[in-house]
């Protein structure tokens, strides 16, 4: 059943999103299991600065409006970026200023290892392109 590339777009980011969330719970539990309660939710904090900006980025991009043009999406994406690198300044400062005890390593490996599964948003979208250039070429 054919998609709209839009609607194969926001797939890709939805499930982006979730690996990152999943990365980070995981190493949130790893961590927990390995090093205590601190160095656990402290990665999750981590993950969670990483996600929630990530999400704002997202939904600004599939909201904006399309038909309007290239010079639109831009200034969506522009304003996206600059919002979700305001949000990740802003949760990493509150985290460092409200939360004790806290396991700043731990904290860092999550925010690391959910901003690492980003890279598999290009492996699914090149994936992506790869079937529909396979569909396209076979006529369906």
């Amino acid at each position: 059943m054919d998609e709209p590339a839009g609607h194969r777009g926001s797939n890709i980011i939805v499930t982006v999103l979730a690996l990152q969330l999943a990365v980070g719970v995981a190493l949130a539990a790893l961590f927990w299991g390995l090093a205590g309660g601190v160095a656990g939710y402290s990665a999750l904090l981590g993950s969670l600065t990483c996600v929630i900006p990530n999400a704002f980025l997202a939904t600004r991009i599939v909201l904006a409006r399309r038909d309007r043009g290239a010079r639109d999406l831009i200034r969506a994406a522009w304003a996206g970026e600059m919002g979700k690198l305001a949000l990740t300044v802003l949760m990493f400062s509150i985290v460092f200023v409200t939360v004790r005890p806290l396991a700043a390593g731990s904290l860092f490996a999550g925010f690391i290892a959910a901003q690492l599964v980003t890279f598999a948003g290009f492996l699914l979208r090149e994936a992506g392109q790869e079937e529909l250039d396979t569909d396209n070429k076979n006529g369906e």
